[in-house]
């Protein structure tokens, strides 16, 4: 009973963090992971062509699936909430590997694309404080999702009663005055139980 209690505990701080590290992602995944300085500047319309090419969009995207599937294991039960869990584990996953293999790939995408502009200069590319903050997001998200899918069948879940029913239930003959008015309010009429007003 202890250790079931210890494990309910986790679902705030899991969350919380699945929560933050997807958002972190999402924005710094937006933002221009390099940039590029050096003496020649870039003629006009060059910036903006360049900024295609200084981040990956698909680490957006993946975050922003994160985030949905931490919406969902909210509001969910069963085997359909580990389900998104684990989805939202392998979409953190392509996260991470999206950020690492920008940290390989951006600094040339970017020479090679300045190299359409500026035929000499020498440029240093430096990576930005967003791609730290890509990275870190990445990791937590990673981390987070790796405990929801170990840790869900031990956190709680949404009772029953928000639930859509699912029939009709027979209806009950009411017994005090007080319920007499309570069912006309509903519709009912008391002296037919099984036929409800119009």
């Amino acid at each position: 009973m202890a250790e079931r209690t210890e494990q309910r505990r986790t679902f705030g701080p899991v969350v919380l963090l699945g929560l933050a590290t997807g958002a972190l992602a999402a924005v710094a995944g937006s933002k221009p992971w390099i940039s590029a300085t050096g003496s020649s500047s870039f003629p006009g319309g060059a910036r903006l062509a360049l900024a295609d090419v200084t981040s990956m969009p698909l680490a957006a995207a993946l975050s922003l699936v994160v985030l949905a599937c931490w919406g969902v294991v909210l509001v969910t039960r069963g085997w359909v909430r580990r389900s998104v869990a684990v989805l939202g584990a392998v979409a953190a996953l392509g996260l991470l590997v999206t950020t690492v293999v920008g940290f390989w790939t951006l600094p040339d995408q970017l020479r090679a694309a300045m190299e359409q502009f500026v035929a000499d200069g020498d440029h240093d590319i430096t990576f930005t404080g967003w791609y730290a903050a890509a990275l870190v997001g990445a990791v937590g998200s990673v981390v987070a999702t790796a405990l929801a899918v170990v840790k869900i069948p031990s956190w709680p879940e949404m009772g029953t009663r928000y639930d859509s029913p699912t029939g009709e239930s027979a209806p009950v003959e009411p017994e005090g005055n007080i319920e007499i008015w309570k069912a006309l309010d509903e519709g009912h009429d008391p002296t037919a139980p099984e036929r409800p007003l119009d």
